[in-house]
């Protein structure tokens, strides 16, 4: 049981420390656009002296954070690493409860007319690559909020218990990609690439594996076996702002 507690703790702490890094990273791309537009650089983050590292360095940590999302890890939450099969305890029942297909339709129509405003912004001439760039990381940092505090897709559109049983975590790379696929240039397209690719590994394994999404035949989400106190500060989030609750829906 301790060493469950401590394993829980270590993984929120990683979830912890990446909204800190996000954030840093956001707030210094901000930066550099600010410096770089009142240059009137024409390459975005190119009008300051070294501060192409910038896109490098961010693009890297995308890359590898992808990378190690393909594979089974310990340090990483079980919402997102279910459908691997070492993941998968089975409870005896054979039937899986999963969310309607008609919930996670919605909330890809709500990402996609959100990121339709912002591709219409961007060919329209009203934004450029930069603001893409910057999008990108915005969505970085809310993919981390929604872990720890507040998920306005599970509130809104899924319905779900927990981030454990969510039927859509591991849409939040290729989610956080969007804004890529109109960034010029071979590295955000590989990256935006690799997110898609995700995305059909979660898909298809939900197709042909469905016992391992959901809590009725897969022991390992339920909150007897949980790891992860992340319940905890949304259980908080709700009692500070309660207009933020949700009523619960797993059907």
């Amino acid at each position: 049981m301790e060493k469950r507690e401590k394993a829980g703790v270590s993984i929120t702490a990683v979830h912890c420390i990446k909204l800190v890094f996000r954030v840093a990273l956001f707030l210094l791309a901000i930066v550099l656009y600010v410096v770089n537009y009142k240059e009137h650089a024409e390459d975005p983050f190119g009008g300051l002296e070294g501060s192409k590292w910038l896109l490098w360095f961010a693009g890297a940590v995308l890359f590898i954070e992808m990378l190690m999302r393909y594979f089974p890890s310990k340090h990483d939450s079980i919402g997102c690493q279910k459908f691997f099969k070492r993941n998968y305890l089975p409870t005896g029942k054979s039937e899986p409860v999963l969310p309607k297909k008609s919930r996670a339709v919605v909330a890809a129509s709500a990402w996609f007319l959100l990121n339709g405003a912002i591709w219409t912004l961007y060919f329209t001439g009203v934004i450029d690559a930069g603001i893409l760039v910057l999008v990108c990381i915005f969505y970085s940092v809310g993919d981390k909020i929604c872990v720890l505090f507040f998920c306005p897709f599970q509130a809104l559109f899924m319905k779900n218990k927990c981030c454990a049983t969510c039927r859509i975590y591991n849409w939040d790379f290729p989610m956080m990609c969007t804004p890529l696929w109109l960034v010029p240039g071979i590295f955000s397209r590989v990256l935006a690439v690799m997110s898609l690719g995700i995305l059909l590994v979660w898909e298809l394994s939900l197709i042909r594996h469905p016992e391992r999404f959901s809590e009725n035949t897969n022991a390992c989400l339920s909150c007897k076996n949980c790891k992860e106190p992340v319940c905890r500060g949304k259980r908080k989030t709700a009692k500070l702002l309660p207009f933020l609750s949700f009523k619960r829906s797993d059907k």
